[in-house]
């Protein structure tokens, strides 16, 4: 099949390399341009770009494809069977959308209609959700609100992640498109009801407040990692919680309780088991305290 293939971070990588092994004819991957990262603001390529590369895939970068009049005319000569969509990052317009014979297929982490938007696996571990699963959606105008074609769901474990859903998601996504490409599966309307919305995150999500429930907290550690993170202050700089626990006890939200680093919240208490200080590794609490004891009634945040 001929296929355009639109994708940009990690959790896409597997269905690309997927449909390439499949034999598809992928004659155009799109993905977001590269970008400057870190402090010495050297030119990253995304995940995407970097495997499209390597299997010999012609890439493009357009900046705001939606209002390029000549790469949408490009993409629409494509002459496609499908163009396939996984966290591309941008906004197709709607010439586009319906330029392939079968149209756009998106592969979507969540089990549409639940957690439609940007962020559905931590939104799905933020919730206290018992499953999350991979939707391959027709795609249409609105956002994630196209027909499904197919979806499987996932369990989520008392200790998973958001990095450990998106390997499991990605691997399940890639099998689910090729199964999409290769039958004939009817597109079925979303119920109106049961309809949620993970919004976009940012750097502002990682600031701890205590005074939320323990059981609010530890999701929060486990479906921002690794990003957005989440950090709080102590004496003034900022320490990053990467893993914790529950832990005995109650007290003002954010104190210290005890000279294993339990902190209070909202309702009972968490006990960092991982964490890691600005440009510093990450190191487990044991090793954090030997290094820079924190005094019981220490106050964080």
């Amino acid at each position: 099949m001929r296929l355009a293939f639109m994708g940009s971070p990690g959790f896409a990588v597997p269905a690309l390399r997927a449909l390439h092994a499949a034999g598809h004819d992928i004659v155009a991957v799109y993905c977001q341009p590269p970008r400057p990262v870190g402090r010495g603001h050297r030119i990253h390529k995304c995940p995407v770009h970097e495997a499209a590369e390597a299997l010999g895939l012609m890439v493009r970068t357009p900046e705001r494809l939606r209002r390029d009049d000549a790469e949408r005319a490009y993409f629409r000569a494509l002459d496609l069977d499908a163009a396939v969509v996984a966290a591309y990052g941008q906004i197709l317009s709607a010439d586009m959308l319906v330029a392939p014979r079968r149209g756009c297929i998106n592969i979507h982490a969540s089990l549409l209609p639940r957690w439609r938007g940007a962020a559905p696996i931590h939104a799905a571990i933020l919730a206290g959700d018992a499953q999350t699963g991979v939707t391959i959606m027709q795609m249409d105008e609105g956002l994630d609100t196209g027909a499904t074609l197919l979806a499987e769901a996932v369990p989520i474990g008392p200790e998973d992640t958001t990095v450990d859903l998106l390997d499991r998601l990605a691997d399940l996504g890639a099998a689910l498109v090729i199964k999409v490409l290769d039958g004939n599966f009817p597109p079925v309307p979303q119920p109106e009801g049961g309809v949620t919305y993970a919004p976009k995150l940012s750097k502002a999500d990682a600031e701890i407040d205590w005074s939320a429930s323990a059981a609010v907290i530890l999701r929060r550690i486990r479906a921002f990692r690794p990003w957005p993170g989440t950090e709080t202050r102590l004496d003034g700089e900022v320490l990053k919680i990467i893993r914790a626990e529950p832990a005995a006890g109650q007290g003002e939200p954010g104190t210290v309780l005890d000279d294993r680093l339990a902190i209070a919240c909202g309702d009972a208490a968490i006990r960092p088991t991982l964490v890691q200080r600005a440009g510093r590794a990450a190191m487990p609490a044991e090793a954090f305290l030997r290094g820079h004891p924190v005094a019981i009634g220490t106050r964080l945040g």
